[in-house]
């Protein structure tokens, strides 16, 4: 049997959102193995960060729809990943960035998530988007308030970790 997916590329002022490379490997390892504030899921090793970065392209074989590699067009490289993610367990897919060091803090993370959102709420048809994070992760809790999500509930991850459940405006709704 032979599956095709269709993986779009989303472009942006200076960003190009597209399908992970074997290229991405070694930004998304690194970033997988540090103790970054606000990872909810730090890995030790290459082998766990490999796991993690094939189930990343396993999840468009099983969804259509998944997490994008961020290229930043002016440099070609990895920026790092935004796009959806609904593994088992998750109440619904959740929009979700990772930036990698050196590009935070430069709207990137704004940038992407609009795009992939935009996608989301056109292409896919969807109506309603979620984003998760630890209570501690400021950071992505601003950037959440910035895309105009506002907090919904408490939630508990699979692991056992609390967590908090933000709501996205739907699609045509500001910001």
């Amino acid at each position: 049997m032979t599956r095709t997916i269709t993986v779009p590329t989303l472009i942006t002022d200076r960003l190009t959102l597209r399908l992970p490379a074997a290229g991405d490997f070694e930004a998304y390892a690194a970033y997988m193995a540090s103790q970054r504030p606000g990872q909810i899921t730090p890995r030790s090793n290459r082998f766990d960060a490999w796991l993690s970065f094939a189930a990343e392209l396993g999840h468009w074989a099983l969804h259509g729809y998944g997490m994008f590699a961020v290229q930043e067009k002016s440099s070609g490289k990895t920026a790092g990943m935004v796009g959806f993610f609904d593994p088992e367990g998750w109440p619904e897919p959740e929009l979700g960035w990772t930036l990698f060091e050196g590009f935070e803090g430069g709207g990137y993370a704004h940038e992407a998530a609009i795009c992939a959102r935009d996608w989301a709420y056109g292409d896919l048809g969807w109506k309603s988007v979620i984003s998760i994070t630890v209570a501690d992760n400021a950071r992505s809790i601003r950037l959440m308030e910035r895309l105009g999500a506002t907090l919904e509930s408490n939630w508990t991850y699979p692991s056992g970790q609390d967590a908090l459940i933000y709501r996205h405006p739907g699609p045509g709704a500001a910001p």
